[in-house]
Parts: C-alpha cells; structure tokens; sequence
C-alpha cells in the first residue's frame, strides 16, 4: 500500500529536502521552505520492472521517426495574446497568466473567450459569483453589441460555460460531462483537491493541482489556461516550481493609476519570449494597442526640458517611447535617485559615466527618471535617451522637436551598436522625425539612400550630446 511522506520545497526555486533547512543551499534565500505531503508509490520489484509495467509506459522511438511538424494551434481573437503565446494557442498546452490582483487578468481572458464564438470554453471561477462573471460580460460585449437586447442575444449564443467550483475533482467530472475545447482555471489559489490535506492557497495544493492540470492537459489534448496572482516580492504565489510545471508562463503587468497594460512571455516551450503585448485599459474593458508609438507620443513638449524620444524594441516590434527626467538640487544633503520604469541600477551607471566620461556634477542632486504611459523597458537602447534627458533637465534646455536617438552607453563612455536598426529607423521616420542619433558601428551596411530621415552616427556621448546641445 502506498505512504504518504513528508517533502519539504523552497518557495523561491523548488529544491527538496527531506527535512527542514533554514537557509536553502540552492538559491541561498532563508526561511523559505514549506512542508507539503507527497504519496510515495509502490516499488515495483526488488528485479525491477517486468515485461507488463514496461508496456505500460512509453516505448523508446527513433528519432528520425519523431514528427516534427508544426504543433496546431488555438486562435485566440487576439492578436495581441497570439503573439505572447507564438501564434496561438497550443493543443494540450498548460497556460500560466500571472499578474497583481485587480490589474485585469480574469477581463482579459473572459473577453478573449466570449470573442471565441466558434469554441466551446469551461470557465471554472473560484473567486466570482456566476452574477458577477454575468455582469462583466455584460460589461464586456457592449463593444460588439449596438443595444442591450443584442448584448442578451449574443450570450445566448455564446459557447462559453461558468462553472463556479473549487473542487479539482468536481471540475473533471464537469469537464467530462461538457466535452469542452478549453479550460480556463480561475484562479489556482481557490482549486483544491482531496488527494491532500492542506488549505487552498497552499504550496502543497497549489502544486497538486497543477500537476493533475497538467496530465489532463496531456492525456486529452485540450488545452488549459490558469490565473495566478502575484505576491508583494514580485513573485507568483505558490511554489516556484509551479513555473516549471507548466508550458507557457505569461505577465500581466502595468500600474492600476496608468490606462497601459504589459502582456510579456517569461516562458514558452512553443515560441519566443521575447515577444510583448500592450493593451489599454477602458471602461468596456482592454482595448489591442497596435501602434504604440502614437498613443506613447501624444503630448507636444516644444520648449520643455528633460524629455528625450528613443526608439525601443520588444521582440520583433520597434515603438518610439518618451523618456522624463527631472534633475535638481538635494534638498537634505542626500542625493536621491530614483526611477519608474527604467533599472535603478542601471541609472546609477549612467549617471557615474555622465560624472567620469563626460565631466558633468551629479552627485549633490537629485535624479528622477519615468519611462512615460507606465511602460517598463529593458531594452539597453535607450541609455543615449535617459543621459540626454538628465542632461536637458540639468541643463534647463529643451531637446530640438523632430530628432529621436538610439544607442546603448558603455562604461568607457562609447556608443554601443544596437539590433534592429532598420526597424527602429523605419518606425521613427513612419512618424514624422527628420533626424535620428544612431550608433557609428549600426551604419555599417545600412542603405541611407532612401531613408527620408537624417541619420547622425555618433561613437561617443560627447559627440552625442553636442549634437543636442551645441
């Protein structure tokens, strides 16, 4: 008869030990063990496995015989969400979308699958009440709906099913009954299951769960998306593995005072994670932002110091966004730095080569720097934007209106070459800019001839920075 035995798992990267440590000797990060219960199966034999339990698993295949087509994918009616997940959703996928409460997960995805029409989707809620889910998509369809008797008459029609259930084992029977073509599981913190004996929310069920999620996943083909929510350090609830277990993990991020929601890929075994999605947030719900650039560059900031334009690149997608800066005297002695939406630390950097390199005084003032809409950018592209914006604000002089630069600042005070050079280029003229600040070594192999935008290659944030400002 099988046993139960006691597991201990760190929270922050899934070591196990068969007893409790207070410092993990894999990530190093203390008091982050958690007990959970696992069921330890039967030895099979003291010779090992026989002839019957090796036909039962899988068989070893040549791997010249392994079909490596093209694995089908689920249309989602959403471009944006497409593109996160590599063109699709992938059959017999497991999805993880992580994200902060209240940041618009459970309205991203149940407008997703009211837009499936051709579908039949199981929404499993373990947080809202059937009424609620009713009044949101209310809410939801009166963008495809003239009236209200239209909006009655297109869920009527609809293929989607709501189930509120927190009973793993009562959503597979209903999942047996419903013979759906997706599930989503909303959230996994509310899912329990009887095989163990802990509260829901808990690195043990949590985990549980999403292993039978998974198998299911695999055994019938259908594909499965779970919500999860997202802890004050950043992380997803639960246990770290939880990452592991599943095939796609996808981000929703964005701050609630801002109109501008992230949609970012950590982890993708069918495509890319380089790839990102931006919604706006309205009142009939999240709206596909297409062209970025243009809602990023809505204001006119002739004659206004600290704002720099860079072209940035997120996966394969150039946009042009703006960057802010305000530099002033320390009020209490003690300089401050901060930054929204741009690496602290790689401010810090920037701002010692602006000392070092280039001979400018910051360390008696204050450096604050906001990547405007919200948006959170990692592309090092924009190192020449932010030492130009600290530099206008410092300096109380604006930047000419018409130029836009990209370029990735060394320690040696050089301007790196950039990828996608093209890209930013073409996005930047698409939008009206008549000149652009561009690395030396990127014009290698560049066809100027009909850009109808002036390009200024620059090796150095002098020569950048006089071209700016004389």
């Amino acid at each position: 008869m099988a046993k139960d035995k006691l597991v201990y798992v760190c929270n922050h990267c899934g070591y196990e030990s068969p007893k409790w440590i207070g410092k993990c000797p894999s990530c190093g990060e203390w008091n982050s063990f958690r007990e959970f219960t696992v069921r330890k199966e039967n030895h099979i034999s003291v010779h090992g496995p026989s002839a019957d339990d090796l036909k039962q698993g899988g068989q070893p295949i040549p791997i010249g015989q392994i079909n490596s087509d093209e694995a089908p994918r689920l249309d989602m009616h959403d471009g944006e969400l497409n593109r996160v997940l590599g063109g699709g959703l992938v059959a017999g996928s497991l999805v993880l979308l992580g994200g902060e409460p209240g940041i618009g997960k459970s309205t991203l995805i149940l407008q997703t699958v009211l837009s499936m029409t051709d579908k039949k989707v199981l929404y499993v809620s373990g947080e809202e009440s059937a009424r609620q889910l009713k009044l949101r998509a209310n809410r939801l369809v009166d963008r495809w709906c003239k009236n209200k008797k239209a909006n009655e008459d297109f869920l009527e029609k609809s293929s989607c099913r709501v189930l509120c259930e927190t009973s793993l084992e009562r959503v597979f029977l209903h999942i047996k009954n419903e013979h759906p073509e997706m599930v989503v599981i909303d959230s996994i913190q509310t899912i329990m299951t009887e095989a163990v004996d802990s509260s829901p929310g808990s690195i043990s069920q949590v985990r549980e769960c999403a292993v039978m999620l998974l198998k299911f996943a695999k055994e019938s083909n259908i594909p499965v998306i779970i919500i999860g929510h997202i802890n004050k350090e950043g992380t997803l609830a639960g246990p770290k593995v939880l990452e592991h277990i599943v095939d796609t993990v996808i981000q929703f991020e964005g701050d609630q005072h801002h109109m501008y929601r992230i949609l970012r890929s950590i982890k993708n075994r069918f495509g890319s994670t380089a790839e990102m999605g931006i919604y706006e947030m309205r009142q009939d719900g999240l709206r596909q932002v297409t062209n970025p650039s243009e809602l990023l560059l809505t204001e006119n900031h002739e004659g206004l110091s600290g704002v720099a334009i860079s072209s940035a690149v997120e996966g394969v997608r150039p946009f042009l966004i703006e960057t802010q800066a305000l530099v002033s005297t320390a009020a209490y002695g003690t300089p401050q730095r901060s930054a929204t939406g741009f690496d602290t630390r790689r401010l810090n950097m920037l701002l010692a080569v602006l000392e070092k390199r280039v001979g400018f005084k910051l360390a008696q003032k204050d450096v604050f720097l906001n990547i405007a809409g919200g948006l959170k950018v990692t592309d090092p592209a924009i190192d020449l934007s932010v030492i130009a914006a600290v530099l206008s604000s410092n300096v109380d002089t604006g930047i000419e209106n018409g130029v836009c630069m990209a370029g990735e600042v060394g320690l040696s005070g050089e301007i790196r070459p950039v990828n996608r050079i093209e890209q930013r280029v073409a996005e930047a003229e698409k939008l009206g800019f008549k000149r652009m600040i561009v690395p030396r070594n990127n014009m290698q192999g560049l066809d100027v001839s009909k850009m109808k935008i002036e390009l200024v290659p620059v090796r150095k944030v002098e020569e950048a920075l006089r071209v700016l400002f004389g």
